[in-house]
């Protein structure tokens, strides 16, 4: 098979325009346009590993009334979400400030890999203490979602950097994926409560149900990325580009792809890229769009839902089905922006917007105190729809006008951006208890 490139006019202001056309011919003299063959299967992939990066600990959100059943006096929703914030955004800007220097394959399979081995573990604790509350049992599941917070720093700022310089689907896809694993972790939810809420230990069956289920997709995810995703001619075709104009972490993954010999990497426009510092000035407003997105959002999900929500009719399926209701909505709505006049772009247009978010803190606060279930329910599902709308819009028009290496650190910036903002949100989510029971 021999591989031709006819160099066109490239314009970096989307992705979607023509850069190069990239053909492959064979003995028989069929030709096809690379850059899009296999793009649905790269689509898919995406999305699987997307859900694959947040199903261990969305599992562990969903699964937080058991969590409750054990440690009734720790806060677990809480507290673990605020030892995961720690770790991931402290590994993730450490990460984003060597981005160029880090071996991306290596970086994504090691996240999954931990992802798989802390879920897994977590496992091996219930059975280890037969289910037991304590002190022990409870470090030892902080020190696993410790291990969480790093493997989300890796893989997330790891593929959003990678797919930055890369299809705009391909990014919404995989964010799309990440809503997915809370819809898919809800509804097992949802149906494992009902099938063994009454029988012995059905909690807790249904428990290590889910670990087992999110094991199996962190394990499924490493095998994708290591032996399908790099070998997709899209995705190598995209890499290719990023080698030629100076990106040094995709080598690792050309490699892998049979690719590894005969690509020019141009040092010195490498050289001449922009800074960490200039592309933050230059997109101060989208950083701190998805800060202030996830600062909202975490303020009220998942706490105030199990703690701060009241008694109702549906009993201790009521903070479930609020849960599910977010990620559903979540998920459906990072599909809209796919639909081009729905897609908002303007950047003072995003920012109005998701400033506007912050009108949630009162609804909240006055629906908890004086409405009823179906209000918050209603709430909670615009919650949901806006978070995920604004991360895709947001997201996807960040990266447009760079060179690959600049999008691959662009991307990376972002994500410490969306990290901080749930770390933030995590911290002041503490503040809807006070004066609604002790510590």
């Amino acid at each position: 098979m021999i591989i031709t490139c006819e160099a066109v006019s490239c314009n970096y202001n989307s992705l979607e325009t023509e850069c190069a056309v990239m053909t492959i011919g064979d003995e028989s003299g069929v030709t096809g346009n690379v850059r899009h063959e296999g793009k649905n299967v790269a689509v898919l992939v995406c999305w699987i590993l997307g859900l694959g990066s947040l199903v261990s600990w969305n599992s562990m959100l969903t699964i937080a009334d058991y969590y409750y059943a054990l440690f009734p006096d720790y806060h677990p929703s809480r507290v673990l979400t605020l030892v995961y914030q720690p770790f991931a955004v402290g590994t993730m800007a450490i990460l984003a400030y060597n981005e160029a220097k880090i071996d991306t394959r290596k970086r994504n399979l090691f996240g999954y890999t931990l992802f798989f081995a802390s879920t897994f573990l977590l496992i091996v604790v219930d059975l280890a203490t037969s289910g037991r509350g304590g002190v022990g049992p409870y470090v030892g599941i902080c020190v696993l979602v410790a291990a969480f917070g790093i493997a989300d720093a890796h893989v997330q700022g790891g593929m959003v950097g990678d797919l930055a310089f890369m299809l705009p689907e391909f990014m919404q896809s995989f964010f799309a994926g990440l809503a997915g694993s809370g819809v898919l972790t809800s509804v097992l939810r949802l149906v494992t409560k009902a099938a063994m809420e009454k029988t012995e230990h059905g909690l807790r069956k249904g428990t290590l149900l889910f670990l087992a289920i999110a094991s199996f997709f962190e394990f499924l995810c490493i095998l994708l990325y290591a032996f399908v995703f790099p070998k997709l001619p899209i995705v190598r075709y995209f890499r290719k580009k990023a080698a030629s104009e100076g990106s040094k972490t995709v080598a690792a993954d050309l490699a892998a792809a049979g690719d590894g010999q005969g690509i020019n990497q141009d040092n010195s426009k490498f050289s001449q890229r922009l800074s960490n510092k200039q592309l933050i000035l230059q997109n101060i407003d989208y950083c701190l769009d998805l800060f202030l997105i996830y600062v909202l959002t975490l303020s009220i999900f998942p706490g105030f839902l199990y703690e701060n929500t009241g008694t109702h009719n549906l009993g201790s399926w009521y903070p479930l089905v609020l849960v599910a209701m977010y990620n559903l909505l979540d998920f459906i709505s990072r599909y809209i922006p796919l639909v081009k006049c729905l897609k908002l772009e303007s950047r003072k247009g995003l920012s109005i917007a998701i400033i506007s978010r912050f009108l949630f803190v009162p609804a909240f606060y006055f629906t908890a105190k004086y409405g009823d279930q179906g209000w918050m329910i209603m709430l909670i599902s615009l919650l949901g729809l806006t978070n995920g709308y604004l991360t895709v819009c947001v997201l996807t028009a960040a990266p447009k006008g760079y060179k690959g290496p600049e999008q691959n650190a662009l991307g990376n910036i972002l994500v410490v951006f969306l990290l901080g903002g749930i770390f933030a949100g995590v911290a002041l989510d503490w503040l809807w208890i006070i004066g609604n029971g002790s510590f």
